[in-house]
């Protein structure tokens, strides 16, 4: 199967190791993947930011770019969640744009969906000699859908021992920009989300979210706090 990767912005500039890896676990599931190097970002931190006009811009360029292509994974339920639910109030007025967003929204996936809904894959031979604690991240588990999907995938790691923290469909305190500008509350938020994780025992905190992994890592670096985080990408690769 042939599929066009997208790599959002955020994993580009901070996380180009998981980009490769996750061209690496799409390779190891079957899939020949195309690249389109022309490609940015979806238009998300704009939007959420109130700059629409902005966020249409972007949002056009990223139809173009994928205008050619077929199915269409990212490693992100943020990015694939806002091209699928919000695309189309921006393009409402444009017949046009507006099609071209009801074509694309049906073959746009996250790719944990991706594997286990549509490719029917969960083992991809993957060790991983750990204890680890999966967090949802709010985008994927209200916006996009996904749920047992990751934990599927996980448990099919050799090695590996998913062990759940509590109230784990809380934020994590990232948000977006909700971050810099709560920042005590999204602190706060973050706290308690790490003292979860810890009380797990586990050693990584694993997720399909770079962002929130970025705002939990700071969080626990600074705290020196004997955890760590993990896309769940880089642990299938």
């Amino acid at each position: 199967m042939l599929v066009d990767a997208f790599i959002p912005c955020f994993i580009d500039q901070f996380y180009p190791e998981t980009a490769e890896n996750f061209i690496q676990v799409l390779k190891k599931a079957g899939c020949d993947v195309n690249y389109n190097p022309e490609q940015t970002c979806c238009g998300q931190p704009a939007y959420n930011s109130g700059y629409w006009k902005e966020a249409k811009t972007i949002a056009t360029k990223f139809l173009n770019d994928f205008a050619q292509a077929g199915i269409v994974v990212a490693p992100s339920a943020s990015c694939t969640g806002f091209i699928r639910n919000y695309y189309h109030k921006l393009f409402e007025e444009e017949a046009e744009l507006l099609e071209r967003t009801h074509t694309i929204r049906k073959r746009v996936f996250e790719f944990s969906d991706f594997l286990v809904n549509h490719l029917k894959t969960t083992d991809l031979g993957a060790e991983f000699n750990h204890k680890v604690t999966f967090h949802d991240s709010c985008a994927g588990l209200r916006e996009y859908g996904i749920k047992e999907e990751p934990r599927k995938l996980l448990k099919a790691v050799k090695g590996l021992e998913l062990i759940e923290m509590e109230k784990l469909e809380t934020c994590c305190g990232f948000g977006g920009t909700f971050a810099a500008k709560f920042h005590h509350i999204s602190t706060a938020m973050t706290e308690q989300k790490v003292e979860h994780a810890l009380k797990t025992g586990a050693e990584y905190i694993v997720s399909t979210e770079a962002s929130c992994l970025m705002n939990m890592e700071a969080y626990i670096k600074k705290q020196k706090l004997p955890i760590k985080t993990i896309h769940l990408v880089d642990i299938l690769a």
